[in-house]
């Protein structure tokens, strides 16, 4: 029973050679971790049968991190409508405002009122929830102000993976982290360079060494990330392997 991560996307709206945030978790399920701008193109190079995903969990709702999933959602609409093609039904989760936002969007765009296969949405609390043998925990972490935005920990078949979407230093995030064999954290900025919504590489140090992880990836970078060396930054806290993201990376957890 293993657990495996690919990265869809590292970077942001802004990168000019790496997609935005999409991060995906196969277990005995296939998961999506947001779905940012190009995760999409990446996700159909990883061979996954993207017409057979279920479930797809959204951190919060900055375009970086979900619009792909217009483009996605339009397009199994298409392979199921007009291509002949069945899909199972699509369970769309995330944080508050969620099945508003998804039920009004999607009600105004031409194509997408009459979806062929059935599509739930449903806003997440931080209580935990189980598909089939996956562990899924949801937990509030601090972002950017009035917007509620979640990290998620999955667990599976004795191990654990951390996502904290964007986030800035909170105790939150650290419980999240606990304890993990890998924290996929949000390093947008280097820490000579930090803005007050994110996490700078040296935060994401302090998260991984408070929490006990076992690994920590660097993902999320704007430009600016480029050029320093966010892992020497990050290593200042945390004595662990760092890896810095990039497109398409695949690690088993």
């Amino acid at each position: 029973m293993s657990l495996h991560l690919t990265i869809l996307g590292s970077g942001t709206n802004v990168h000019r050679t790496r997609a935005a945030a999409g991060y995906l978790v196969q277990t005995d399920q296939t998961l999506l971790l947001d779905f940012g701008p190009r995760t999409l193109m990446n996700l159909i190079k990883t061979g996954v049968d993207r017409h057979r995903i279920t479930h797809i969990l959204f951190s919060h709702y900055h375009a970086d991190h979900f619009s792909d999933f217009i483009t996605y959602l339009f397009d199994e609409i298409i392979y199921t409508k007009f291509e002949g093609g069945n899909r199972p039904p699509l369970t769309v989760m995330g944080p508050r405002g969620t099945t508003r936002l998804f039920q009004t969007m999607f009600g105004m765009l031409p194509g997408f009122d009459q979806a062929p296969f059935r599509i739930r949405y449903r806003d997440l609390s931080d209580r935990p929830l189980r598909l089939g043998s996956t562990k899924i925990i949801p937990g509030t972490v601090l972002h950017t102000p009035h917007l509620h935005c979640l990290g998620y920990r999955i667990e599976y078949g004795g191990h654990a993976l951390a996502y904290s979407g964007d986030s800035q230093y909170c105790t939150s995030l650290v419980r999240l982290c606990g304890d993990v064999d890998l924290a996929v954290l949000d390093c947008s900025f280097p820490a000579n360079r930090p803005n007050p919504a994110h996490l700078h590489a040296g935060q994401c140090g302090q998260v991984a060494h408070e929490a006990g992880s076992g690994k920590l990836v660097l993902s999320h970078f704007y430009p600016i990330a480029e050029r320093y060396d966010v892992e020497a930054q990050a290593a200042e806290a945390f004595e662990g392997p760092i890896v810095a993201a990039r497109d398409l990376l695949r690690i088993k957890v």
